[in-house]
């Protein structure tokens, strides 16, 4: 691991080259030259595809089975200093670097691995799509293990530190549109209110227990409704529901209980409701095997005293879709401690850069690891 730490400026600037070319979900075109660029230096098998800025590269092994290390490369549109802009306040120019980085050393080391060792460089983590479109694409033929990796809060994991898993909980989108009866404002009993409707769909959803210990969360998070007159009754309004929950099993009764009551709501208010269900991210599925290889990573390079055993995450990850659609994978994301502040998706976000050496000696020999046993 020496390798690495004597390329601590080298890694610091390409870090500070990927942060500078932000590209959003599914336009990462100058990033993806730039890894690509960096991977054909060292000889790499190397895949890239029509249809979007996706990089696949391998190290052979001997064997067909293949231990893989997945990155993501877009940036959030956010406002920044006044500017709509992209922006990489999610830290996936930090997991590209590590990334990287972990594929030189291994490839430096001229190692014959027993498992083939395959990097995964994916497009539009942010839009929730990337993942499964790498998996169309081939990315997880024979993949036996996974690893991520992501930069943590401060609060969550420590400067110097890193978690061998993050528990990220599962997110969806509940769209709908309430028809109700349009009338004058001064006769309302002429007409079926779609506001006093969707007033009704939040009171209920307060209401909403589930028979179970893990967290959850539904909320009304968008409403439109009505045009320019303020003396008529709307007859129409759109919504959106945010869910949450801790698992995917949580996550499947919360869906049910939204539907009952948008039912429930439909039939005594009147209306009719149509809804369907958008951007949905799966709840991480911990493996021990997984786990345990980055553990034993994680220890051997930070020491025992700065390992965390479990990092918890109220937010999702697109990552989670590769053993969702791939149980049998045995895979986990590893975080990685940094400073960083004030929180991911801040347009100001900050972290300690000199952790990205850790987070790449960490993968480094995680991969080898896993490739070896």
């Amino acid at each position: 691991m020496h390798f690495l730490s004597e390329q601590s400026q080298t890694i610091i600037k390409t870090y500070n080259d990927l942060h500078q070319i932000a590209e959003p979900s599914w336009s990462e075109k100058k990033t993806s030259y730039y890894i690509y660029q960096f991977l054909k230096r060292l000889g790499m098998e190397i895949k890239t595809f029509d249809n979007h800025y996706g990089i696949v590269a391998e190290i052979p092994g001997e064997i067909e089975e293949v231990v893989a290390c997945r990155a993501d490369m877009d940036a959030l549109v956010q406002e920044v200093d006044g500017v709509v802009q992209p922006n990489h306040s999610c830290g996936h120019d930090a997991h590209s670097t590590m990334v990287m980085y972990a594929a030189l050393a291994i490839a430096k080391s001229n190692i014959q691995p027993k498992r083939t060792i395959r990097f995964i460089f994916q497009p539009a983590e942010e839009k929730a799509g990337g993942a499964v479109q790498m998996m169309k694409d081939g990315a997880l033929e024979n993949v036996k293990t996974l690893f991520g990796i992501h930069l943590r809060p401060h609060m969550e994991v420590p400067d110097g530190k890193a978690s061998a898993v993050i528990i990220h909980g599962s997110s969806v989108n509940l769209t709908g549109k309430i028809k109700g009866v349009q009338a004058h404002a001064s006769r309302p009993e002429e007409g079926i209110n779609a506001i006093e409707a969707a007033a009704f769909v939040v009171q209920c959803l307060k209401e909403i227990h589930l028979d179970t210990s893990e967290s959850f969360s539904i909320k009304m998070t968008q409403l439109q409704t009505g045009g320019n007159a303020s003396n008529v009754i709307p007859e129409s309004a759109t919504f959106t529901l945010d869910l949450r929950a801790q698992t995917n099993e949580a996550m499947d009764k919360l869906k049910e209980k939204a539907e009952l009551i948008l039912e429930h709501v439909s039939k005594l208010s009147g209306t009719s409701i149509d809804w369907k269900f958008e951007e949905f991210v799966p709840a991480a599925s911990p493996n021990e095997n997984a786990m345990k290889l980055a553990q034993e990573a994680i220890e051997e390079i930070l020491g025992q005293e700065n390992f965390v055993p479990v990092c918890i995450s109220k937010g999702g990850e697109d990552f989670h879709f590769y053993t969702f659609e791939h149980p049998e994978i045995e895979a986990t994301m590893i975080g990685l401690g940094c400073d960083l502040r004030p929180g991911l998706h801040h347009p100001k976000m900050t972290f300690n850069v000199n952790s990205l050496i850790n987070g790449a000696q960490i993968l480094t020999k995680a991969l080898i690891k896993a490739a070896e046993r």
